[in-house]
């Protein structure tokens, strides 16, 4: 017989921090859905229901409240049963519910890191003659929206995603950094970043149960350890800048990363109630220079940068082949000087030869096609630690043998400078594989916090605390290569991970940047234009959707696919009465929007991918791009100009005709093309495209050597 009524709720006498404690309810039937919702007069919020509900017989069941689910305090208990199985499909008449309130005591044996006073640490970093490897750590937390045009879709497989990662999403970062403080570690700390879309589904998740009904109140372990600072005065957890759904910043315009950062800071605000950081993780660590101005625009002063686009960016630099899992470096790109204390580091998955005295901050520029400079910190990721420490942290990284290596290597080579002395980040996914597993946060962090107690020559350190105390030398000016991380595909130059395809009559990711391109160029007119102003801000949350780079990264995947043309054609379908309305007035005054120039080869007369490893490459140069315009494109064409040389040569872009989707998008891009001949040179170019209104766009300034 279903249940009428709970008849009568037992609450334990003594409920006491740090332990589990059960709450038993009576009813005159059975139950088929039954739950607690635990409340805090803060806000916090915890559901207790499923496999924590277990059915006694005679109408009594037993609800195990685990210590993870309260705090000190008053709890406010809504108790309740559904008379129906499916809740989704259950009216509010199908609801008995009872509220009963009880205190929970501070437990007298032990105080728990929540309730303690943070401490203010004294500083203790100082210049030393001794050489000192300083470290940092970043944890990324991301999940995209499966749905581009549905933030709210959910199914099972998506409640297992998040049920998963309670421990990533809500208390191990936490865990971590009070085994800092508690080590005495002065200026411990992380960088963390976390993308809007996976923040504004653990809140969906707090508020119907979602996630295996885990995350009631995710943030409040996270916004408490945000408070805490150390000795300089800077947060022990720096919420790093980020873009608001992950998109891959070298492959969108300005304007959208400057964008998706500013809405992303928002979010930050009002979930961790502290700023975003002036330090940002760009999305798979993707970089490339002439994302710098948008970086400082959006009040970005500090970038994180995966190191082997340095060392690949040095003259002489030793190239270890196809086992590198990129080509050879363009010589366009080897424009810093040569270092000479190359070193192959063992114990550790290390294909290429790195450079200690290049692991430190910078300052990395780029060269707009004005001529403008503009110049930005680079701290650097070391990729083969910090692919290493994401498999689990102390101990899957042997910290002391591996970094050890590095610091005899700076001994022998007497490349140690008191004033600026090695600094990197290990690098890794905060929710994936061993750098996600508990053990990471807890037992290995312990191990981690007792080496850097007992061995001076490896000190763990914020980003903010070392840059206060070691300035960037102004004169360590350097070009770094594009790439991003190693689990990109290793992270190449030419972004291959986001190129799919490239070489087959139809690529899904080339179909997705042309759809993106058009849809970027509506929103872009439409608001320049003052259009459709109640629009426009859904229409940017379709296109910062549609930028997700997740959504070019399992090509071949209808879902995966089709997602940006569903959210640009949703965003057009809203847009075409505004879109017509502009062009009838004549007053568009935006320029072509120009995807980011890709050139193949990637090394003309050089080498190339080919049948059984590295082949010689094509020797001229093809220049593509796509560009579209809501008003149609009048002329495209390629600038370029060889290094030091004082005339300036152009090229007319041919049409190539739209590109020839599969997904029906209501607006595509126009694919444009120029070759250029062997023997060119190292050279710098852009694009420039005009519309029928004669308004002119250009994209980034690149580089290669032909």
């Amino acid at each position: 017989m279903i249940f009428k009524n709970i008849k009568q709720v037992k609450l334990p006498k003594i409920a006491e921090i740090g332990k589990s404690f059960t709450i038993l309810i009576e009813t005159d039937g059975e139950v088929p859905f039954a739950q607690i919702i635990l409340r805090h007069a803060d806000g916090w919020e915890w559901i207790i229901k499923e496999e924590r509900v277990s059915y006694q017989g005679k109408g009594c069941y037993h609800f195990q409240v685990p210590p993870e689910a309260y705090h000190a305090g008053t709890a406010y208990l809504q108790i309740e049963g559904c008379r129906v199985a499916d809740i989704g499909a259950a009216s509010a008449d199908d609801w008995v519910t009872v509220h009963r309130e009880f205190e929970i005591m501070e437990t007298t044996t032990e105080t728990i890191q929540s309730a303690q006073p943070i401490p203010t640490p004294s500083i203790t970093l100082g210049e030393s003659n001794q050489p000192v490897i300083y470290f940092g750590i970043h944890k990324h937390n991301h999940q995209p929206y499966y749905n581009a045009t549905d933030t709210d879709y959910w199914d099972g497989e998506k409640d297992d995603i998040f049920g998963q990662r309670e421990g990533p999403y809500t208390r191990f970062i936490p865990a971590a950094v009070w085994q800092y403080i508690n080590g005495g570690l002065a200026h411990a700390g992380l960088s963390t970043s976390w993308s809007a879309s996976l923040i504004e589904q653990l809140n969906r998740c707090a508020e119907t149960g979602r996630g295996h009904g885990v995350f009631g109140n995710w943030s409040h372990e996270l916004r408490e350890v945000a408070q805490a600072k150390t000795a300089f005065g800077h947060p022990r957890v720096d919420f790093t800048a980020f873009g608001f759904c992950h998109p891959l910043m070298p492959l969108i315009p300005a304007r959208d990363i400057v964008g998706q950062i500013e809405w992303h800071r928002h979010t930050i605000r009002d979930t961790f109630g502290v700023e975003a950081s002036d330090v940002i993780f760009p999305p798979e660590t993707a970089f490339q220079p002439h994302i710098i101005p948008a970086l400082k625009q959006a009040g970005v002063n500090v970038v994180i940068y995966d190191s082997i686009h340095h060392f690949r960016a040095c003259q002489d630099y030793p190239y270890a082949g196809t086992g590198e899992g990129m080509l050879p470096p363009n010589k366009a790109d080897q424009e810093n000087a040569p270092v000479h204390d190359w070193q192959q580091l063992n114990n550790i998955w290390a294909p290429s030869k790195v450079s200690p005295q290049l692991l430190k901050p910078c300052l990395l520029y780029y060269t707009d096609h004005k001529g403008e400079r503009h110049e930005i910190i680079g701290v650097p990721a070391e990729r083969y630690l910090g692919n290493e420490d994401a498999r689990g942290g102390y101990g899957a990284l042997q910290y002391e043998m591996v970094m050890g290596q590095i610091y005899d290597q700076i001994c022998q080579t007497n490349s140690y400078d008191p004033k600026h002395p090695p600094f990197f980040i290990l690098h890794s996914d905060g929710d994936n594989y061993g750098g996600g597993a508990e053990s990471y946060y807890t037992c290995n962090t312990s191990r981690l916090v007792e080496m850097c107690q007992k061995e001076p020559r490896f000190q763990l350190i914020t980003i903010k605390d070392y840059l206060k105390r070691f300035p960037v030398d102004p004169k360590n000016a350097v070009h770094l290569e594009p790439g991003s991380w190693a689990g990109a595909d290793n992270g190449d130059p030419q972004f291959t991970k986001w190129f799919s395809w490239l070489d087959k009559d139809y690529s899904p990711d080339l179909n997705s940047w042309a759809v993106l391109t058009a849809f970027q160029n509506v929103v872009y007119s439409l608001e320049d234009a003052g259009q459709a102003r109640e629009l426009i801000d859904t229409m940017k949350r379709l296109l910062y959707t549609a930028e997700t780079s997740c959504y070019w990264y399992w090509t071949g995947q209808d879902v995966w696919d089709a997602q940006v043309t569903n959210s640009a054609n949703k965003g057009l379908a809203m847009a075409r009465h505004y879109i017509d309305k502009l062009l009838k007035s004549k007053e568009d005054s935006t320029g072509p929007t120009i995807f980011m120039p890709w050139v193949r080869p990637a090394n003309p007369g050089g080498k190339d991918w080919g049948q059984g490893g590295l082949v010689n490459a094509l020797p001229q140069a093809t220049f593509r791009t796509f560009v579209y315009d809501i008003s149609g494109i009048k002329k495209v064409i390629l600038h370029y100009h060889e290094v030091n040389a004082t005339s300036k040569k152009q090229v007319e872009m041919k049409n190539g005709d739209i590109y020839p989707s599969r997904t029906h998008p209501t607006a595509i891009a126009t694919q444009y093309q120029a070759v250029l001949p062997a023997g060119t040179g190292n050279i710098r170019y852009f694009v420039e495209a005009v519309d029928t209104c004669n308004n002119a766009s250009y994209s980034p300034v690149g580089r290669i050597y032909i």
